[in-house]
Order: C-alpha cells, then sequence, then structure tokens
C-alpha cells in the first residue's frame, strides 16, 4: 500500500488547472440536476412499493426524496474513484482538496450541504466569490478545504 496522497487528487500550482472551471461547474451543475430529476422517478416508484409492505411509512420519504437522490447522487460520485459528478465528467473538471487526500462520502455530503445552504442564503452570489479568490474556488470550497481543477 502506498502512502503517496499527493499524485492525482492534489491541487496543482498551475494556473491553466484552474482557469475556465467556473463556467464549466455551472454547465455541470445544469447537467447534473437534469440527471437528478431523470432518476427521481425510479426513485419514487421504488419508494411508492416500498409503502407498500410498510403500510404507508415509507411514503413519508416522498417530500424529501429529490434531497436523498440528489445527497446519494452526490455523495457517490464526489466521493468516488473519479473524484467527480457525471455532469463534472462530461465538463472536464475534477474535485480535489486542497491538502492532496482523496474526497470521501462524508466530505461529499459536507460539500454538498454547504452548497445548498449557501446557495439559498447568496443565491447567485455565491459564484461571484469564484472571480476574486485563488483557484477560482467558491465559498463553499474554501470552508471543505477543495479546489475544481479542469483534467483535460
Amino acid at each position: 500500500m502506498s502512502l503517496d496522497t499527493v499524485s492525482r487528487y492534489a491541487a496543482p500550482d498551475d494556473w491553466r488547472a484552474y482557469s475556465g472551471t467556473l463556467t464549466r461547474r455551472a454547465i455541470a451543475f445544469c447537467v447534473d440536476y437534469v440527471l437528478i430529476a431523470i432518476l427521481i422517478i425510479p426513485a419514487a416508484f421504488v419508494l411508492f412499493l416500498l409503502g407498500i409492505p410498510t403500510l404507508g411509512l415509507a411514503w413519508y420519504l416522498f417530500p424529501g426524496l429529490g434531497l436523498i437522490v440528489a445527497a446519494l447522487y452526490f455523495g457517490f460520485s464526489l466521493g468516488g474513484k473519479s473524484q467527480a459528478s457525471p455532469g463534472m465528467r462530461m465538463m472536464g473538471v475534477m474535485l480535489v482538496r486542497i491538502d492532496g487526500r482523496k474526497i470521501d462520502f462524508f466530505t461529499a455530503m459536507v460539500h454538498l450541504i454547504l452548497f445548498w445552504v449557501l446557495n439559498s442564503v447568496l443565491t447567485p452570489l455565491i459564484l461571484l466569490a469564484g472571480l476574486f479568490t485563488d483557484r477560482s474556488r467558491l465559498i463553499h470550497d474554501l470552508l471543505v478545504g477543495t479546489a475544481a481543477i479542469r483534467v483535460d
């Protein structure tokens, strides 16, 4: 087992790795949420079927189904081997930690929750932070210690 954590998951020092990531992340956001909307349909069907043997108890999850699907979607994709959601992979963007360690499921979930909270408070202003910070990092990236880099 290798202790080299700086190879693939480290944030590079070259400024070119961060150029254009804000636009790519915005497009990846749209792609990801279209995919999440599509995934909600089979998840609702499974939840409906699960409600039958639980005598309707599982149906109480319907109001939060979108949040659950999105959380699992980003938790497994950002916390997975590629360190990127399918939309981010399509746009050639990868999320890395500044300390060089791999993003795990918990870190991906904290990143997502902070994004939702900050986006509900600051709405579009959250993207403006990327114009003024080093490595085009957004506020939730700064809090979690991550950065988005180009992989193409």
